[in-house]
């Protein structure tokens, strides 16, 4: 009911986009991909402020905030924000950074904003490093840009490894598997999995305090989806276990069929390798 973006999904547009025209060329209009392409992540980067409504609902009451918002990544930190929107502080998203694209975007995106992108895939691997708890690897649903948690009123669960944070270890292992250039992202994976391993591989649950204290004995599908992903950056021979634990799950149905259906499909894609770099001809 927003008016304003969720930021990786912008991502993912630009990324879409890129692969489109090199698939299948451009055309005119909104159909040249690659226009298209560099008019958002031109947005993306240096989008102007404007104004728009937020939804919110809290106890039976309705609530309608006028906001601002601007580009949706912190020019000082190099990061993608949790929402460009002026109702709170500003922090970002650990399930939100996709260095595997900004490495793309560096090559092909608009000149003037080349060196950023490449120094937004930077800023990303090492901050995946200090988010991560240094032995579970479980990163919470947002963080400050340091990659220590953010607690607030409006989401205080957010210090804990939870829905958002699930797809964190896929980003870094989709980096891992494109580019090699942070090794810290094979030891994330193993340490990753080691956890969820002991706890279970059939019954682990999908939402822990950083070290490791589960809170949600769930055995959540979108989670055994990620895992599996993790599995392109990881060195221990039990990563097969998880691709294997993907393989033989259920389609995700019923009421997680959107948000955990739709992270066992791109799981999928990218373990079978069918989520790949489509590069200029």
């Amino acid at each position: 009911m927003s008016e304003f973006v969720a930021p990786d999904g912008e991502s993912y547009y630009v990324m879409a986009l890129y692969f489109a025209a090199h698939r299948w060329g451009n055309g005119t209009g909104i159909y040249n991909y690659q226009a298209e392409a560099g008019r958002l992540l031109t947005d993306l980067r240096h989008r102007a402020q404007i104004k728009g409504r937020i939804f919110s609902s809290w106890r039976g009451t309705n609530n309608v905030t006028t906001v601002t918002a601007g580009p949706l990544f912190d020019a000082g930190h190099k990061m993608v924000v949790f929402s460009p929107s002026s109702e709170r502080p500003q922090f970002t998203d650990p399930s939100y950074h996709l260095p595997a694209f900004y490495e793309l975007w560096a090559r092909w995106g608009p000149a003037a904003d080349r060196d950023f992108w490449m120094e937004a895939a930077a800023a990303s691997r090492d901050f995946f490093s200090r988010t991560a708890h240094p032995v579970t690897g479980l990163a919470p649903d947002y963080a400050n840009f340091d990659g220590t948690v953010v607690s607030n009123g409006w989401n205080r669960g957010a210090v804990n490894f939870r829905f958002d944070a699930f797809r964190t270890a896929g980003n870094w292992s989709v980096d891992w598997s494109w580019w090699g250039k942070d090794a810290r992202e094979r030891e994330l994976s193993d340490r990753l999995q080691a956890f969820f391993e002991l706890k279970g591989m059939t019954n682990y649950g999908c939402q822990f305090t950083l070290d490791g204290r589960q809170l949600d004995d769930r055995h959540a599908q979108g989670l055994v989806a990620v895992n599996a992903v993790a599995s392109l950056a990881a060195t221990n021979p039990r990563s097969k276990k998880f691709v294997e634990a993907l393989w033989n799950m259920p389609v995700p149905d019923g009421l997680e069929r959107y948000y955990e259906g739709l992270l066992y499909m791109m799981a999928l894609l990218h373990c079978s390798g069918e989520f790949c770099i489509w590069s200029p001809p």
